[in-house]
């Protein structure tokens, strides 16, 4: 039986990766910070741990009790926002934390013989300002955030560990949305309150840039990426993305056509407040090699993606 450690196991990705590996048998550790509840939608065959990325022994411990033959490593500070307001943090939980975990495992591997696969779930935010677009895994590293930054020293150290003999594959992952999202994001924050303009006829959408573009997938499907460079031969680098963007302002259009509101133009507001210190530039992810090497392809478009947010977040309304 395999059995899977995931990190940041209560958040979407980890909560989509839980249900995917339950329903193929699989059993599932998650860790979780003190005090965090279990989520709905999380399997109740998930066998949670409380610990910190921080707590290096404490990692080494926890590996070592389980047993993984797979780690996700999806847990860390989760927004680039957030990063900001608290960059050592950030550097501690997403940038040494991960490397603690690489750590962990290499000793788990190297003490009893098995191998552990290890997948990192590394950023767009790591090309930062990038030299070319699209960007691909050849793309150089530079990132101009705290939560890029933080990326960025995991993703180099998984390749670090990789030479080292430890089976690390480190998925760079674009945007990508979902129901379960949190409205700290700025994607559900849009279809949350179109939906609440929808439902109660008034209101207003305050925003920053919206002339900001992104690469938006489906999560569940960045998720399948995940597993497939777990269980690939050869652990390597992968960027998941769609290959598209579009605007904030697209992202908008299209969650207000979800709802049914034509006119939607005047609810929209600037507020400075949600502006980024710095925006990075055009970022748009090549997935040609996850799809030469892994066999994976996005299939859920962007309109579709935006609509099925906007749904659920209007049944959560009707209730």
């Amino acid at each position: 039986m395999t059995v899977a450690l995931v990190t940041g196991v209560t958040g979407q990705d980890g909560s989509y990766l839980a249900e995917r590996l339950v329903a193929e048998g699989c059993e599932v550790h998650g860790l979780v910070t003190r005090g965090d509840g279990r989520p709905a939608s999380l399997p109740a065959e998930v066998t949670l741990h409380e610990g910190d990325l921080r707590d290096r022994d404490g990692l080494a411990a926890l590996v070592r009790a389980v047993g993984p033959s797979e780690v996700y490593n999806l847990g860390g500070v989760s927004s680039v926002a957030q990063s900001w307001e608290q960059p050592v943090l950030t550097g501690e939980v997403s940038g040494l934390g991960a490397v603690a975990l690489f750590e962990a495992s290499w000793a788990a591997q190297e003490r009893t013989g098995s191998p552990v696969r290890v997948v990192q779930a590394s950023s767009a935010e790591i090309f930062g300002s990038p030299v070319r677009s699209p960007q691909d895994e050849s793309t150089p590293v530079r990132p101009v955030s705290p939560y890029g930054a933080a990326k960025a020293y995991a993703h180099q150290m998984a390749a670090v560990f990789r030479s080292r003999g430890l089976g690390v594959s480190s998925c760079v992952l674009y945007n990508h949305e979902s129901p379960r999202r949190p409205t700290t994001f700025v994607t559900r924050k849009i279809t949350a309150q179109v939906a609440r303009i929808a439902h109660d006829g008034g209101g207003t959408l305050a925003l920053g840039n919206l002339a900001a573009r992104r690469d938006w997938g489906w999560a569940p499907e960045y998720v399948d990426a995940m597993v497939r460079a777990a269980r690939h031969d050869v652990a390597d680098d992968f960027v998941v993305a769609t290959g598209r963007t579009h605007s904030v302002e697209e992202f908008v259009a299209a969650a207000f056509a979800a709802a049914g509101v034509d006119d939607w133009r005047d609810r929209v507001e600037i507020d400075p407040r949600f502006v980024r210190p710095v925006d990075p530039a055009l970022q748009v992810g090549d997935p040609a090699r996850a799809e030469r090497v892994l066999g994976w392809r996005p299939t859920v478009a962007f309109e579709e993606i935006v609509a099925r947010m906007v749904r659920h977040d209007l049944e959560l309304l009707a209730v």
